[in-house]
């Protein structure tokens, strides 16, 4: 008589984790993988759209807020401490963006574009480093892009405020090694989203047209950089910190 094979435990059994940016692109496919994966997820957003998780992947909790709001990210914690009894996992994905010259960019521009990509992170950062130290370790990940580490044109706000997050995670994992927390950034390409469409009425061409910038050939889609994130979030990565991990198809190669 043989004995069938136990099922492998689910991915990220057991495990909670609070995604920002949730309701579309790379943060929706983000929620999808750890949702399918076992975890348990708060999804946060300003976009009343993200409600519409909580029926697409029962189970999921949601909440609304702007990420550079303190208060917010306090709330986005303590939801996840509530709902779940702790937090495992944050994904800084949050972002916006800005295509500017700099004699254009306004102190309004910079400080729009700083305070989600950089203040955001920061403080979810804070807030989750500060549950994970008690709970005895975690992961914290970040949606970056290679404009952390080349020049952009019309891009200085959201230039900085990447390399901005790059240096915030290497901080992170330096305090956060000896609590075994974790943090590591995934560098992304151009990915194809949403992101530019409140910014360019000819945005999805405007993105297909740096296809040939990649090495590769073509922009990223969402689902390949949620899966990088979702990998340096898993025990899969357990050696794995500080680091700024390209998701560029070889842009930066180049």
């Amino acid at each position: 008589m043989t004995t069938a094979s136990p099922l492998p435990a689910p991915e990220f059994g057991g495990l909670t984790a609070l995604v920002t940016g949730a309701a579309r692109g790379i943060g929706k496919e983000t929620v999808a993988l750890l949702h399918a994966r076992g975890a348990r997820v708060v999804a946060l957003d300003r976009r009343a759209d993200v409600d519409a998780l909580r029926e697409e992947f029962p189970g999921v909790v949601t909440v609304r807020g702007d990420v550079a709001a303190e208060e917010t990210a306090v709330r986005g914690v303590r939801t996840a401490l509530d709902a779940f009894g702790g937090l495992d996992i944050l994904v800084n994905n949050a972002g916006r963006t800005l295509n500017k010259p700099v004699t254009r960019t306004t102190a309004e521009d910079w400080d729009a574009v700083l305070s989600v990509n950089a203040r955001g992170a920061f403080l979810f950062a804070r807030e989750a480093f500060r549950v994970m130290a008690e709970r005895g370790g975690g992961s914290i990940v970040a949606t970056g892009s290679y404009a952390a580490t080349v020049g952009l044109p019309e891009g200085a706000a959201y230039s900085a405020s990447k390399g901005a997050l790059a240096q915030l995670t290497k901080v992170l994992a330096l305090e956060g090694g000896p609590l075994n927390i974790r943090a590591n950034l995934v560098a992304a390409g151009v990915v194809e989203t949403d992101f530019l469409d409140t910014f360019r009425p000819d945005s999805r061409a405007y993105l297909a047209s740096f296809g040939g910038a990649h090495p590769l050939g073509r922009v990223a889609r969402p689902g390949e950089i949620a899966e990088v994130l979702c990998f340096l979030a898993s025990p899969r990565s357990a050696f794995v910190t500080g680091a700024v991990v390209a998701a560029d198809g070889g842009f930066t190669a180049a």
